[in-house]
């Protein structure tokens, strides 16, 4: 077939991306792997099906415009801001000196100056999918080095914006710097900028605003890609910049609209389906004979991304005052390169600064490397015991470790709460009211701020690290909560937990159903589900609007926590306890007790009343103008005509009865 039709293009395209995505998986690799081999198999360099390789990258380059839309969407200034410590010093200090020495490299090769230094800036700029896919396998995204890397990463997509605007000026045909050519491209890039920023920052919002006041889904998408690729191409056409730098400040204008996440959203299936175009056609260019033809020069580009960007980055740590475990996560995170250096290797075709087989090298590399990035996080922790073996160097790499607090030292018989976000809040809010000494874990500088002022023990850090929950006193601890969201990090806490306390009660908090067995496997004795309990109390409260009996209720609610709890958690034996334990708490009676103006309790709260310890019967609830007050607190006041339930042995009833001289109204028997 001499002519080959857009659709049957892009249907081949997709489907042996699909096949190659699952592969990819299936070996534990990023599916990107599987997207690059797709687009060698179906390109001009193998036998078999090929592919309009035109069609398909036009097609690619909106996957471009999509990538950089998002990368300005989720940029913040106000997150990298936070890790600049890290992340600015880190950036520009790894580019450089990655850059210099693939420049060196090139140099070796023969190649001429503009070549070697698009290749330098395309292999010090690592691959974003890449690195959020291995910081969220290996539970770092949420924790201080993960977050250290990923604004590390955002400075790098910053620079490679840059870069593209600068790329011109590289590609004069004079062989000298055009200082002239680079201050009028300077100069357009900054008219678009501020055109975007200070007109499109209000009429973008507010065109969004209105679309949605319609509710129509339809429009507001349709309005998204509008705005997208309308902003990108205008970029090109009006002010002569890249769809990259058009695409990017589209979405850093667009993030600043309440409609955000839900623009986020709604871009998202075209920008994962246009980008698995892109990484295709980036794998059609791949000449696979001869990169065989050149493998020393494939090891040795492979080599220096992989090796040479985590020396480099370690080298760093040792310079400047981070963790010694942040810059190992950032080595590893980095240590790969992607769909940036692919974008800067295109742009060094289309303005002649590079040939195709110098781009077939910087392909390989991204091949191989991202192959490997998956071991790369697997061997931080036996390099980081490595490197502890050796003190003098461990301390030069790990110099700014948060210090335990002093307080925590004294804290005994306390709860360890993992995460201060809205559920550990809650939880920490709680135990304070009952006087339960308790200790905050969180990795967020300004949690652990807060949890200062208040006065509440805290440990700043990553609680997946062992060395921090040795200094929260686990030993002593009653109980450990892990209330993070995250169930790959919550594993890696309750794994690190399990090992210094074996006998630790700890209870966790899973995501999805799957997080329930898997938390309960790592050691776990409680596992719960905050979208299963959540559900469970709308339904409870809407029963009882019914008029459905409580007994009823209760016994429903147990049946469904049964059977998406202890089915997947507990064993056998385990089962069988839990159900005589349930059969016993029913069996145990309430008694319900009108209290009179005479009763000497009237006007004293439970506090102040003391029954518990003056007749050994427990208040459960009290029912007070047809609202029922669960286990109340102990400032609450008793009234005339509140409905006390009690519970307690025949003995301690007839106390109560003999200390309130009033007639029980009857005794029921539910499940409480």
């Amino acid at each position: 077939m001499h002519e080959i039709t857009l659709i049957i293009n892009i249907v081949v395209a997709l489907v042996v991306a699909f096949i190659g995505g699952v592969i990819a998986r299936r070996l534990g690799l990023p599916t990107i792997v599987g997207y690059l081999f797709a687009g060698i198999a179906i390109g001009p360099f193998t036998p078999g099906f090929v592919g309009d390789t035109e069609t398909i990258s036009q097609l690619a380059e909106l996957g471009v415009i999509f990538l950089m839309f998002g990368v300005g969407l989720h940029f913040s200034l106000n997150d990298l801001w936070k890790v600049r410590a890290v992340a600015i010093p880190g950036a520009l200090g790894q580019m450089t000196l990655t850059t210099l020495l693939a420049f060196g490299l090139s140099q070796l090769w023969g190649w001429d100056v503009s070549s070697g230094i698009v290749l330098g800036l395309a292999i010090s700029i690592a691959s974003t999918v890449v690195l959020l896919r291995g910081l969220m396998d290996n539970g770092l995204l949420n924790t201080p080095h993960g977050q250290a890397a990923v604004g590390w990463l955002v400075l790098e997509d910053l620079a490679t914006v840059l870069i593209l605007v600068l790329m011109p000026t590289l590609a004069n045909e004079t062989g000298r710097f055009d200082w002239l050519g680079l201050g009028w491209t300077l100069v357009k890039a900054g008219a678009f900028i501020v055109l975007l920023l200070f007109v499109g920052k209000r009429l973008i919002p507010w065109i969004l605003l209105r679309i949605a006041h319609t509710r129509s889904r339809e429009l507001f998408i349709l309005a998204i890609l509008a705005i997208t690729l309308g902003t990108a191409l205008g970029a090109a056409e009006l002010f002569g910049v890249s769809f990259a730098l058009g695409a990017f400040i589209a979405g850093v204008v667009v993030s600043e609209s309440p409609l955000s996440h839900q623009v986020g959203a709604d871009v998202f299936p075209f920008r994962e389906a246009f980008a698995v175009l892109f990484f295709v056609s980036i794998g059609m260019l791949v000449n696979p004979i001869y990169l065989f033809n050149n493998i020393g020069h494939v090891l040795a580009l492979t080599a220096l991304i992989v090796l040479g960007k985590s020396l480099i980055t370690l080298l760093l740590g040792s310079i400047f005052p981070w963790q010694g475990r942040t810059a190992l996560v950032v080595a590893a995170g980095l240590s790969q390169i992607g769909e940036f250096s692919f974008i800067l290797g295109q742009a060094g075709i289309g303005f002649g600064l590079l040939d195709q087989n110098q781009y077939s090298l910087i392909l390989a590399g991204a091949l191989l490397s991202i192959t490997v990035n998956p071991m790369m996080f697997r061997l931080i922790s036996p390099t980081e015991k490595w490197l502890q073996k050796s003190p003098a160097l461990w301390r030069l790499l790990d110099r700014h470790r948060p210090k335990p607090l002093s307080v925590e030292e004294k804290v005994e018989g306390h709860v360890v709460i993992i995460g201060y976000g809205r559920v550990g809040r809650h939880i920490a809010n709680l135990l304070e009211q009952m006087s339960i000494p308790h200790l905050v874990i969180d990795s967020d500088a300004e949690r652990i701020e807060e949890l200062n002022q208040r006065g509440i023990p805290n440990l700043f850090g990553d609680a997946s690290n062992s060395e921090v929950l040795t200094h929260a006193g686990l030993a002593r601890a009653r109980a450990l909560v892990v209330a993070g969201p995250d169930e790959a990090a919550s594993g890696l806490v309750v794994a690190a937990a399990r090992d210094i306390a074996p006998k630790l009660p700890i209870i966790a908090r899973a995501s999805t159903e799957e997080g329930i067995k898997h938390l309960a496997d790592l050691g776990a004795q409680d596992v719960i589900h905050p979208e299963l309990e959540g559900g469970l109390e709308i339904v409870r409260h809407t029963l009882l609007k019914l008029d459905f009996p409580l007994q009823e209720i209760i016994q429903y609610m147990d049946a469904v926590r049964h059977d998406r709890y202890d089915m997947q958690v507990n064993t056998e034996e385990e089962h069988r306890l839990l159900h005589d334990l349930i059969h016993a708490t029913q069996s145990i009676g309430v008694t319900w007790l009108t209290l009179v103006p005479e009763s000497p309790i009237v006007g004293q709260t439970i506090a102040e009343a003391d029954l518990r310890a003056r007749t050994g019967a427990s208040i459960v609830a009290i029912l007070r103008d047809k609202q029922v007050m669960a286990n109340p607190k102990s400032h609450t006041v008793f009234a005339v005509d509140d409905r006390i339930g009690f519970i307690g042995d025949e003995e301690q009833i007839a106390a109560v009865k003999e200390l309130l001289s009033v007639q029980p109204l009857g005794k029921e028997t539910e499940n409480l």
